[in-house]
């Protein structure tokens, strides 16, 4: 079994949690959980009800959402430290956006998104700064997924279905 410390070690390698506190990256940790997951395991579906924000420790996790006329159409692979399932840590839409499935054998960190939110009410600064990174994450993923969006129309025949 993966005790908090161990997560807390994984949790220090990424950025996105230098800044934090050691108390507030204890509390993460304790509503944290790894998971090893499967080549072509799907952690989740577009429109998923799902609680878990991830982070990637090891491998790919490609994300996919259904483009009509077009299929399953991946707009991201989550790279080590990259954090994805961002949309169950929202205040009000805990609906995936997108689906997720390992590109190959992957360990993730499982962060529970109620408690997430939950732990950032109740401590402000733990808050604005989650919130401020997960706002990062989104006008990112915004951005690249609008790139995406001008290249398939402007180039529609290079598109693959999956």
């Amino acid at each position: 079994m993966v005790t908090p410390d161990q997560i807390i070690i994984e949790l220090q390698k990424i950025s996105w949690f230098r800044e934090l506190k050691p108390e507030h990256l204890q509390k993460i940790a304790a509503i944290s959980h790894l998971r090893r997951v499967a080549a072509n395991e799907v952690l989740f579906r577009e429109g998923d009800s799902e609680d878990n924000l991830y982070i990637v420790i090891e491998g790919r996790i490609a994300l996919n959402i259904f483009v009509p006329h077009r299929g399953k159409v991946r707009i991201y692979t989550a790279e080590p430290l990259d954090v994805f399932g961002w949309s169950s840590v929202t205040p009000i839409i805990h609906q995936r956006t997108a689906g997720a499935t390992a590109v190959m054998d992957s360990l993730v960190i499982a962060i529970h998104a109620e408690k997430l939110r939950q732990a950032c009410d109740e401590d402000h600064d733990l808050g604005y700064v989650v919130m401020r990174r997960l706002a990062n994450i989104v006008a990112s993923r915004l951005l690249v997924t609008r790139l995406q969006l001008l290249d398939m129309f402007a180039n529609p025949e290079s598109q693959n279905v999956k």
